[in-house]
């Protein structure tokens, strides 16, 4: 059931990120932003697997918490710090005008 709500949650940040870099830039530049999305999912994913494999056996914390659950958790958390920092926008300092 968890993995389940992460892939949705993937799904539905993926079909924002389109629809906003759609919308601020161009078609070429949202299918770009998927793919980078695409692509830290999958390679984040199979990292966090092979790290969990060092500390946790494959039954984790039960049925609905195994390790691939645990995996697919640590992944979240890590690529919403991630995508945090990425889609942050510089401020710049105020301009004042001079009279």
């Amino acid at each position: 059931m968890i993995p389940l709500v992460i892939f949705y949650i993937h799904i539905v940040a993926g079909v924002y990120v389109f629809t906003k870099r759609w919308q601020d830039d161009n078609t070429a530049e949202a299918f770009i932003a998927v793919g980078f999305m695409t692509v830290v999912f999958f390679v984040g994913w199979a990292v966090s697997t092979y790290v969990l494999k060092l500390f946790v056996n494959q039954e984790g914390f039960g049925n609905f918490f195994d390790r691939d659950a645990m995996s697919l958790t640590l992944l979240t958390f890590v690529e919403a710090g991630l995508y945090s920092m990425y889609g942050k926008k510089k401020r710049r300092p105020p301009t004042h005008a001079t009279k």
